[in-house]
């Protein structure tokens, strides 16, 4: 693959893999998977560089939140699906793709490559960031594949061909004569039923230590140190052999990551700093985001509305309240989750002299904060106007020293520090603190932050029209949700829906 400056990126396959799955170019882009064996060798201006790895990176991140989250069934292929289509899908028209052109499919598979190779050499840097891509990666891969094979039987099959991936067919008079044998450890979902069925199912003679999974589970049949494997069940083969070879792949790029970055400038700043990169919405002050006028953040209603922000921003307030004053990161950070949340340039200016004129004369704040207060609105110094922060940029920012309110809380507190503040705020009872108390110490500091939207907005998901994406991973969503979510919590309140109505939403008792 390359970009217009002829860059190219991905790593070399090992020469086994290259001779087992190579195959044809032209058949490689007719299938809906692949297995990434070799790099593409397309071209790619430097935006779709960008934009097709921030994309293939939300999917990502995707998985590892319902994953983490325990979410399972339909709920989870719902929710994964809808990521999958709405950006690795996102180049195709609706027209093609409800044509199921050949163009469309070509179009899908070129964002579904090069989105896998970019992300491959910007997450081989490091063992946490290998390790981290090849587990998401994976599971990506086998969930894919799973959906292929319960599809059509054929589909599975064309996979297997079209990527030179041989497996010693079991012949009918083997399986014939295996039959009892077969049926009794044939699941449900294999619907083999009968020597019939078993007839008509291919089965394939794999070594027994390249199926151990399988064997774990007592999903084949063991004999003669071969394990005999319905074509439903090669998935979890395939999977094994993607991750040993994708696992390679990145331990061979992490060798020659520094020189590829030096050689190749255009690139190199977004590859090494793609694991830290914000994939959602930006808020700036075009925006009560949708609220409406009556929602409208002033100096006035603040106190109140701070109930609906998250733990960082509300820690930040409380700050100011005590000290009546925020150092620099501080003011920076909050001023403009405030901007994001829809507060105007006058307001903001009026609600920070009212506090830090509690502690200094109106003369020196004049001097020495409308500057600062102006230039974050786009007013001052080059007059760009900028966008509220994102959690990982929060996450990854300058820590809080002694006397700052700044940061994440669940990245930055200690363990008894958090605890206490989130008891003293009765965030959810005991058992809810300490699950968030574990995503925390997990590091999964985004998690953390949507469990306490959770804990304190019960049932939110069925609130009708509620948007909750981008909660718990920026602070201006998690606000947005809140207020809508409480906006909503009212107006029932004010239909006097009944307690044990489904409609109802229930809060936590404070």
């Amino acid at each position: 693959m390359k970009t217009t400056d002829k860059t190219k990126t991905g790593a070399p396959s090992t020469p086994k893999l290259k001779r087992e799955l190579e195959g044809t170019r032209a058949s490689r882009h007719e299938v809906t998977l692949d297995f990434y064996a070799e790099p593409p060798h397309f071209e790619l201006s430097l935006d779709e560089f960008e934009e097709f790895a921030l994309a293939r990176l939300k999917v990502l991140r995707k998985i590892e939140e319902l994953r983490t989250r325990n979410v399972t069934g339909e709920p989870f292929s719902i929710a994964l699906d809808n990521t999958i289509q709405e950006n690795l899908s996102h180049t195709i028209s609706s027209v093609e793709l409800k044509a199921h052109s050949k163009a469309a499919k070509a179009a899908k598979k070129k964002v579904d490559v090069a989105s896998h190779f970019i992300l491959r050499a910007a997450y081989c840097k490091t063992e946490d960031l290998r390790r981290w891509f090849l587990t998401q990666e994976t599971f990506l891969f086998k969930y894919q594949l799973e959906k292929i094979a319960d599809a059509e039987r054929q589909g599975l099959q064309s996979f297997l061909d079209l990527n030179k991936l041989h497996f010693e067919t079991v012949p009918d008079d083997e399986k014939k004569r295996l039959s009892p044998l077969l049926l009794s450890i044939s699941s449900i979902d294999l619907k083999v039923n009968s020597a019939m069925d078993v007839a008509n199912t291919t089965y394939f003679k794999i070594p027994f230590q390249d199926a151990t999974d399988l064997v774990a589970r007592r999903q084949c049949l063991v004999k003669g140190g071969f394990a005999y494997v319905p074509m439903r069940k090669i998935v979890s083969i395939i999977t094994a052999k993607f991750r040993i070879a994708l696992s390679k792949s990145l331990a061979q790029a992490s060798r020659v990551f520094a020189t590829v970055a030096a050689d190749f400038a255009p690139v190199a700043p977004l590859l090494s700093s793609m694991n830290s990169q914000y994939t959602g919405k930006d808020y700036d002050d075009d925006a009560a985001q949708g609220l409406g006028e009556e929602y409208a953040l002033t100096s006035g209603n603040i106190d109140e509305y701070s109930k609906s922000m998250p733990l960082c921003m509300r820690m930040l307030h409380q700050g100011l309240k005590d000290d009546h004053k925020l150092k620099h990161h501080g003011r920076f950070q909050y001023g403009l989750f405030l901007k994001g949340a829809g507060m105007t340039m006058e307001e903001s200016m009026v609600f920070f002299q009212k506090e830090f004129t509690k502690i200094m004369t109106p003369e020196k704040f004049q001097k020495e904060y409308t500057y600062n207060i102006r230039h974050m609105y786009g007013k001052e110094g080059k007059r760009t106007s900028y966008s509220a922060h994102n959690c990982m940029k929060i996450i990854m920012g300058t820590p809080p020293n002694s006397g700052e309110h700044h940061g994440c809380p669940y990245r930055h507190y200690g363990d008894d520090h958090l605890s206490s503040v989130m008891g003293k705020l009765q965030i959810g009872s005991a058992s809810d603190r300490n699950e968030i108390m574990t995503l925390k110490k997990k590091k999964h500091f985004n998690l953390a932050c949507q469990k306490h939207f959770e804990v304190m907005h019960p049932n939110a998901t069925a609130v009708k029209d509620l948007n909750l994406n981008g909660v718990g991973d920026h602070p201006n969503a998690w606000y947005a949700a809140s207020v809508a979510y409480n906006a909503a919590k009212n107006d029932l309140e004010n239909k006097n829906v009944p307690s044990n109505s489904p409609m109802n939403i229930n809060t936590p008792e404070k």
